[in-house]
């Protein structure tokens, strides 16, 4: 990340040593925090009102830059225990992060690090002391912009170079991102989820051999799954299902993930409608969920807003209940485009967009939200369980 070089154009900073550039030409000025330079991506808003440290290391955020409408961010610091990437390559996560107030310090037992200190070694850039709700309406009523994110203590920015450089950048259609967050190289994991007083702890006694396509996983994924006694074997996104097969899983997990499914399913829908001709159960979670979708022959459409934040009601169209889901993403399966071998069992309550579908007749389902939580609710839970329960009836 180059800082931005000083030009005439730099007077407009008025003493800021932040500042975010849209595309269109909008610009926002404020304090800079974390990590110096500038970074390209794509604006969104989350509405979540705890697990910053979470959602910015959620591999899904690739090149996304995330401003929280929440306006208090900080008060609990970071701790190792809270980074959602899994592996080396997934530490490519969200490239920069809004705030309404600049990050307070933190007071939290658990705290390592203040969050500013955190983000300079992340190299993610923060910024704070813009109006997030005027960014937050802009995006609700345009649509997510693509943008330019810049730091410099001095206040030095070529503004004009940045609207430049915001209006050039491609944005995340047809982006293969999972690419850039996935694993090098396949691993284990036999780990449990964090409790209090304990910590994360080992799967003592495995029950289930269950193989995770990594497009990004969150380690709480894999977390969940141990807590159901899976040992989880991580593969690449970019492994064959014969691959996948020859660890003889009790059953497939197809991950999170950040960019255009259509692009990623370029090379994985084929694999994935492998393994689902096998009989492995498959479960799919977030760009899991859309890929699973369009290798049962689906389409995926780009949203104007998407949705991130840890507040959002989704319906189970199969029990009537209302669950409150953690979600990020800005791509959707098409419902239109289901076919009769597949059916809707989730729907969002803000919009009606799809948010889950099954395959009939065989142990094959998937949801867009994330049931792992961390952060949100815990409602969903009750996935795991049920991923649990197909494998315990195919291993007969």
């Amino acid at each position: 990340m180059a800082a931005g070089k000083k030009s005439g154009s730099a007077e407009a900073a008025k003493g800021a040593t932040g500042v975010l550039v849209l595309a269109d030409g909008t610009v926002f000025l404020g304090v800079g925090h974390g990590a110096t330079g500038s970074a390209v991506g794509e604006v969104c808003f989350n509405t979540s009102m705890t697990g910053y440290q979470e959602i910015l290391t959620d591999p899904s955020y690739a090149a996304q830059i995330v401003a929280f409408t929440f306006p208090h961010v900080g008060n609990v610091g970071s701790t190792p225990e809270d980074v959602e990437a899994s592996s080396p390559a997934a530490s490519a996560a969200a490239r920069g992060a809004i705030f309404r107030a600049p990050p307070t310090a933190p007071s939290n037992y658990r705290s390592t690090l203040p969050l500013t200190d955190w983000l300079a070694r992340r190299d993610v850039i923060g910024l704070s002391a813009i109006d997030t709700r005027a960014l937050t309406r802009r995006i609700r009523e345009l649509g997510m912009p693509n943008g330019v994110i810049a730091h410099d203590p001095a206040g030095a920015f070529d503004i004009e170079a940045l609207k430049a450089q915001a209006k050039a950048w491609p944005g995340l259609e047809g982006m293969d991102l999972a690419k850039d967050v996935t694993t090098a190289q396949s691993y284990l994991v036999e780990e449990g989820r964090w409790r209090w007083g304990e910590g994360v702890t080992a799967v003592a006694n495995p029950k289930f051999n269950v193989v995770v396509f990594d497009y990004g996983v969150k380690r709480n994924i894999l977390r969940a799954l141990g807590d159901i006694g899976a040992r989880c074997h991580v593969l690449p996104a970019t492994a064959t299902a014969e691959e996948a097969l020859a660890k003889k899983p009790d059953g497939i997990v197809l991950s999170n993930g950040p960019g255009d499914p259509a692009a990623t399913g370029a090379y994985a829908a084929k694999e994935i409608r492998k393994l689902v001709d096998s009989g492995v159960p498959v479960f799919g979670i977030c760009l899991g969920h859309q890929m699973l979708g369009l290798a049962l022959g689906a389409k995926t459409i780009k949203m104007p807003q998407g949705h991130h934040g840890a507040n959002h009601p989704v319906k189970d169209l199969a029990t009537q209940k209302v669950e409150i889901v953690s979600m990020n993403h800005g791509f959707a399966i098409d419902r239109a485009t289901l076919p009769d071998t597949v059916e809707e069992t989730h729907v969002s309550l803000f919009d009606g967009s799809n948010c889950g579908i099954s395959m009939k007749g065989k142990p094959v389902f998937s949801v867009q939200y994330h049931p792992e939580a961390s952060p949100g609710p815990q409602d969903s839970h009750y996935l795991f369980e049920r991923f649990a329960e197909a494998m315990v009836k195919r291993k007969g």
